[in-house]
C-alpha cells in the first residue's frame, strides 16, 4: 500500500483557473489538470492507494465551500483534509465541524493566508486542533511564490511543539522546503512528523537518506504534493533510496494509517 499524504485538487469548474493562477506564480508546470480524475489517474499509474488531499482557505470565507466539495469527493482513495484560515472569527466552531463531519484534520499555509506559523494568533486554532485530537497538516520551509521570509523556519516548529506537545502537527517538504540544513540541525531525530513531498526531487541523494534514516522512524510520511510533482516519479525517487523495507512500509503507508485510523 502506498498512501500520499499531500496533494491538491479542486472543483472541476475552478481546477483550470487555481492551475494556471498558480503555475504563474510558482513558475512550474503541473504534471496533471488539478481534478479528481487526473489525481485519480496518477494515483493508478504510480501505484497509490489513497491520497489526502490538501485544501488551503485563502479568507475565512472559503470553509463552506471547501467543506461541501470536501463532502462530495470523500471515498476510500480521496481522504480530505479542510482549511481553516487564521483570521476566521469562529475558529473554535470551524474545529467543531470537521471533527463532527468526519474528517481527519486540515491544511494550513502561512504564505498563502498571511499568518506566522508560531504566532499568538493562531494559537487559538492549534488549541482546538489538540483538544479534538485532529491532523494539521502544514506547509514549512520557504515557498517558491513568495520571498524567503522565516514564518515557518525549523525554530517556530519547535515553539509549536513546545506549546502544543499533543497537537498532531505534521512539517511538509521533510521538515521545510529549501531551508534542509537548518531541518537537520534543528529538527531531525525529534519525535516531529515529517512528510517529504517535493524534498527528494532537490536534495542531494545521500542528504535526504541520511535525514530520512536518522528521524525517528514512526514520524516519517510519504507525500507528493502532487500535481507540483509526479506521484510515480516521487515513488520512485524514495524506493531509490534503499532503505530497510519495515522503514520503507512506515514511510509509504504504515505510519499515515495509524494517524489516519486514530
Amino acid at each position: 500500500m502506498i498512501i500520499d499524504f499531500h496533494t491538491h485538487a479542486f472543483p472541476d469548474e475552478l481546477a483550470e483557473k487555481a492551475i494556471n493562477i498558480l503555475e504563474e506564480g510558482c513558475i512550474i508546470k503541473a504534471r496533471h489538470n488539478g481534478t479528481i480524475y487526473s489525481l485519480l489517474k496518477s494515483m493508478d499509474n504510480a501505484g497509490i492507494d489513497k491520497s489526502v488531499i490538501c485544501s488551503i482557505a485563502t479568507k475565512p470565507a472559503h470553509f463552506k465551500p471547501i467543506l461541501e466539495w470536501s463532502k462530495n469527493i470523500k471515498s476510500g482513495r480521496i481522504i480530505p483534509f479542510l482549511s481553516i484560515h487564521p483570521d476566521d472569527d469562529n475558529i473554535a466552531e470551524k474545529v467543531k465541524i470537521v471533527k463532527e463531519e468526519g474528517f481527519k484534520g486540515i491544511k494550513l499555509h502561512p504564505y498563502y493566508q498571511s499568518f506566522i506559523l508560531d504566532s499568538e494568533k493562531i494559537f487559538p486554532l492549534y488549541e482546538a486542533l489538540q483538544e479534538h485530537d485532529l491532523i494539521v497538516v502544514s506547509h514549512t520551509g520557504f515557498d517558491i511564490a513568495f520571498p524567503k521570509d522565516r514564518i515557518a523556519d525549523p525554530d517556530r516548529i519547535l515553539n509549536i511543539i513546545k506549546k502544543f506537545p499533543d497537537l498532531k502537527f505534521i512539517t511538509s517538504h521533510l521538515g521545510g522546503w529549501q531551508d534542509w540544513d537548518e531541518v537537520e540541525k534543528k529538527l531531525i531525530g525529534k519525535n516531529i512528523f515529517v512528510e517529504i513531498s517535493f524534498s527528494l526531487e532537490e536534495l542531494d541523494h545521500n542528504k535526504a537518506k541520511n535525514m530520512i534514516i536518522n528521524h525517528p522512524d514512526d514520524y516519517i510520511l510519504f507525500g507528493t504534493d502532487s500535481p507540483w510533482t509526479d506521484q510515480k516519479n516521487a515513488v520512485a525517487l524514495l524506493k531509490s533510496l534503499n532503505l530497510n523495507n519495515e522503514l520503507e512500509k512506515k514511510i509509504f503507508y504504515k505510519n499515515a494509517l495509524k494517524l489516519l485510523e486514530d
